[in-house]
């Protein structure tokens, strides 16, 4: 080969060479520019968007909206009560079957038959060991004496017999919560329609209680002079 053609080859390969690092120093410049230019311009928007001294921060409401769905929990919720979910039957309270503010009825009395009472005294029954007194009335006592000095005769124990006669060992009929009471229990009677509080007050062997509506009965009594405020039956 010659040496001219050889020293030509060797030059235009150095041509070429040197065309192709020139483009890729270009192409990288280029590159770095706007990278440059880009963190340049991200700064200034940054700078531009905080607020200034004295001045209050303000935001978007599409940014806030976005910034809020960033920060919510990825697991739902539990639903509240009243929500659409019907507590369980453990949750549900026992509710009382009386109503607020209203208290239960006390038993209601019903008419019981009693057989052949005993009289203790003119006001007071007793059915074995079981007492009970005539409501109405205040029961006489047995040892009670009615009359003047010199007139005095025994009125309680005559108000007693008297009663006892009335009812001759017959059942009476009276108004009870229950036939098992413990104690002294006071209540209305009858034997048959005949009230026995009404029958002790019209004739006058039994005082009415304060307030009792058989205080009139009473009253027509003792101006008629009957039973307690009359003289001595025995003598008639």
């Amino acid at each position: 080969m010659r040496p001219a053609a050889f020293i030509t080859g060797i030059t235009g390969m150095a041509v070429v060479a040197g065309l192709l690092l020139a483009g890729e120093a270009r192409l990288g410049g280029g590159t770095a520019g706007e990278e440059t230019a880009s963190a340049e311009e991200t700064v200034t928007a940054a700078a531009d968007a905080a607020p200034k001294a004295g001045e209050r921060a303000t935001i978007s409401d599409d940014r806030a909206e976005m910034i809020a769905r960033s920060v919510e929990p990825t697991t739902p919720p539990s639903p509240a009560p009243g929500d659409g979910e019907a507590p369980k039957p453990a949750d549900v309270p026992q509710q009382a079957e009386t109503p607020v503010g209203e208290t239960a009825s006390p038993a209601t009395k019903k008419a019981v038959e009693l057989a052949r009472p005993m009289v203790d005294n003119a006001g007071i029954l007793s059915f074995g060991e079981r007492r009970l007194q005539i409501a109405g009335i205040v029961p006489t006592p047995t040892d009670r004496i009615c009359g003047p000095t010199g007139r005095q005769w025994p009125c309680g124990m005559m108000a007693k017999t008297a009663l006892r006669l009335l009812l001759r060992n017959r059942s009476v009929s009276c108004d009870l919560e229950t036939v098992e009471w413990k104690e002294t229990v006071t209540t209305a009677c009858r034997l048959g329609t005949e009230d026995l509080g009404s029958w002790l007050a019209e004739n006058g062997w039994a005082e009415p209680t304060a307030g009792s509506p058989l205080t009139s009965a009473a009253e027509k009594a003792r101006q008629a002079g009957k039973g307690l405020y009359g003289d001595d039956p025995r003598r008639n």
